[in-house]
């Protein structure tokens, strides 16, 4: 990323241009990327994943596990580093998590599948977050 992190856009013009047309579109514009394509699916590198569009720290790499649903899959974010929406689009009932910092799309919760003991599934696209190795 080019710019200073520490500063947010305050139009989208100008997260145009902090962001590569793809991020753009599902960090800004609530977009998926197609499963099984992001480069953190598979991950088991130890750090933090970061938002990729403000650098805040989201999960920490001890809360990804293999959920086999085509993106990567964290079991519990950083208390408050993300806010939940209710998300009524595609004719369904879900929970849109974003980033609480710059208010970007990071995919959807979903809770009570029986994953892990916290029971809870954050479904995360690899354009929204960066890991920041150990």
């Amino acid at each position: 990323m080019a710019t200073d992190e520490t500063t947010l856009p305050t139009t989208e013009d100008e997260w145009r241009i902090r962001l590569n047309p793809e991020e753009f579109r599902v960090l800004r514009q609530a977009g998926t990327e197609a499963p099984w394509s992001g480069e953190y699916v598979s991950t088991k590198t130890e750090g933090m994943y970061r938002c990729r569009g403000c650098g805040a720290e989201l999960y920490p790499s001890d809360t990804k596990f293999d959920s086999h649903c085509g993106w990567p899959s964290f079991d519990d974010a950083i208390p408050g580093a993300v806010t939940e929406i209710e998300d009524r689009s595609h004719g369904m009932v879900r929970v849109e998590i974003r980033c609480a910092r710059c208010d970007g799309h990071l995919g959807h919760v979903f809770r009570g599948e029986g994953f892990t003991p916290k029971n809870t599934r954050h479904c995360v696209n690899s354009l929204s977050i960066r890991l920041d190795p150990k």
